[in-house]
């Protein structure tokens, strides 16, 4: 070969494996870039799995609270307020005292039967059947189905209470079955705890796309468990029942107002969406 081509050739060759040499050091640090995007991919994927995870749990736990909370609220009450009139007729009227005292123990049975099933949901048994300690199967979540036996409860303990059906009554959602039950429940416990006299109104509304519930309260007026002008038969309240309603009437797309009347009493209303549910 002649030298001048290899005078050529020589640098040529070097230029070539110098390109190569970079291609390839180039294809690594690519390689390894592309390595450590999947790695933090694979991180952030696991950062968000883990944060939905503890979103879950704290939506969770947030329902379980809430529904613990309108057990012992709306039950403990009924008991409390039974057991003051016990107290004030156990002398003169015995069989008068001797109803309450019933209607106390009905009021903690009750308690202790939807407690179990709330913890039962917790923890199930193994064979998959939730019962009492008779062992008999529990009830199932409440629903406006047993709304003339929560109003009986109300009644009795001194709160009259008129109940009016609009529309044709329907199977719902158990959700939104349960929720309209809470409403009135809340509601009427806070009418019971917080009024002097008076009575209350309970009107369920069914039309195509919407459910309605209202209650009314003719006593002095009840504010997130404060009262204008009455004395409290139940100790004070925190507000929490109508704020944790309003945020289950806000899962369905709904809505809560509750407040004040003018003249006295209280009004609590809710509208919940059915189309679609």
């Amino acid at each position: 070969m002649h030298p001048a081509a290899l005078d050529w050739m020589v640098p040529a060759l070097a230029a070539a494996l110098a390109a190569v040499g970079a291609l390839g050091a180039a294809l690594l640090r690519e390689r390894r870039r592309h390595r450590q995007a999947l790695q933090d991919r694979g991180w952030l994927l696991e950062r968000e799995r883990e944060s939905a995870a503890r979103g879950a749990v704290d939506a969770e736990r947030a329902r379980i609270a809430q529904e613990l909370h309108d057990i012992v609220s709306h039950n403990v009450s009924l008991m409390v307020v039974q057991a003051a009139a016990a107290r004030e007729v156990l002398d003169t009227m015995p069989q008068a005292a001797a109803a309450a005292l019933a209607a106390v123990a009905g009021a903690g049975r009750d308690a202790m039967r939807e407690l179990r099933h709330l913890l039962g949901l917790l923890a199930p048994s193994p064979d998959g059947v939730e019962e009492d300690a008779a062992g008999a199967d529990l009830a199932p979540q409440p629903s406006l189905r047993q709304l003339g036996a929560l109003v009986d409860r109300i009644a009795f303990a001194g709160l009259p209470v008129e109940v009016r059906i609009d529309g044709e009554p329907r199977p719902l959602p158990a959700g939104i079955d349960l929720t309209a039950y809470r409403i009135v429940q809340e509601a009427l416990t806070n009418a019971l705890r917080h009024g002097d006299g008076g009575k209350a109104e309970v009107t369920v509304r069914y039309s195509e796309r919407h459910l309605r519930v209202e209650v009314l309260n003719s006593g002095p007026s009840v504010l997130h468990g404060t009262t204008a002008g009455a004395p409290d038969r139940g100790g004070p309240g925190t507000g929490r029942g109508l704020l944790g309603l309003r945020e289950r009437v806000a899962v369905y797309g709904g809505s809560l107002d509750a407040r004040r009347r003018l003249g006295g009493g209280y009004r609590v209303r809710a509208r919940i969406p059915l189309a679609g549910a």
